[in-house]
């Protein structure tokens, strides 16, 4: 299941189609053909085989025809089946736009980076290269202007650069993204204030805190608060299986199976429950 990280940096890339070719470009020195629009495209790369390919995203560069295919791809962990399939994702657009492709892999952990940017070998001395987008490599956003012209830049930026160990500066780039989150479109400002506050360390927050944040943030957007309430029922689910197993023996599945279909409300009382019941019936079900 793609995590809130996964889908924030997809939803970045997305809402932004030109953010990918400037970084390849200005960032990673690719040269890209002369063109006159960026489309997102179709994701699904599958052909005639059984196997379905998907990817987070494509954007075709054209002229009216593709004149360069992009897909992209957001790598959160390191994933050996990954290292087959990206080589069939380029092959794939390249047969059916019939131009060149480039894989670009947006890592938000360094060490990922890394094992992701090892070239792939395909047999035959073929050797696959896809470019990689690491925290390292993503600018810094330190200037109002910058963070203007391009917003989604600016909270990438937070969002890489969110641990830095130097504190104030990382507070100004999450400032900055945050400014300029705020005077966009309601769906984009919501999603992208949470997405900076949830990248950054509680050091940065503190900083934050100072000049223009509540001590306790409260989520805005639907997309954030979707995925932290369903963190927040993983864990409590997780918690409550472990302490009624530790008090009355193994659990069946069906009983697993109830704990997890639990809302946070029912967990809490089952966890209420527990400390006094007697059986595990009793713990799971209040008394008539």
């Amino acid at each position: 299941m793609p995590t809130q990280e996964h889908e924030a940096l997809v939803h970045l890339f997305r809402n932004s189609p030109n953010l990918a070719p400037k970084l390849m470009r200005d960032t990673l020195g690719v040269e890209l053909p002369a063109h006159s629009d960026v489309k997102i495209a179709c994701a699904d790369l599958t052909e005639v085989q059984p196997t379905e390919y998907r990817a987070d995203l494509v954007l075709s560069l054209s002229n009216g025809e593709p004149a360069y295919g992009l897909i992209v791809e957001v790598q959160l962990s390191m994933d050996a089946r990954k290292r087959f399939v990206w080589p069939a994702y380029v092959a794939s657009l390249r047969a059916r736009w019939r131009c060149p492709v480039c894989l670009l892999v947006v890592c938000a952990d360094s060490a990922v980076a890394r094992w992701a940017a090892k070239p792939i070998q395909l047999g035959c001395k073929n050797l696959f290269a896809p470019k990689i987008l690491g925290p390292d490599v993503v600018p810094e956003i330190l200037d109002a202007v910058d963070a203007e012209m391009d917003p989604e830049l600016a909270v990438l930026s937070a969002m890489a650069h969110g641990h830095d160990a130097d504190v104030a500066k990382a507070a100004r780039i999450a400032a900055l993204a945050q400014g300029v989150s705020s005077g966009l479109d309601d769906d984009r400002s919501k999603l992208y204030l949470d997405l900076v506050i949830n990248s950054v360390s509680e050091a940065v927050r503190k900083e934050l805190a100072k000049t223009m944040l509540p001590f306790k943030y409260e989520y805005q957007s639907d997309f954030a608060k979707h995925y932290v309430a369903e963190g927040l029922t993983q864990g409590r689910v997780a918690l409550i299986t472990r302490l009624l197993a530790a008090r009355f023996g193994s659990l069946s599945d069906a009983v697993r199976g109830k704990i997890a279909a639990s809302t946070i409300e029912e967990l809490d009382a089952i966890g209420d429950r527990l400390l006094t019941a007697a059986s595990l019936q009793e713990a799971l079900a209040p008394k008539s």
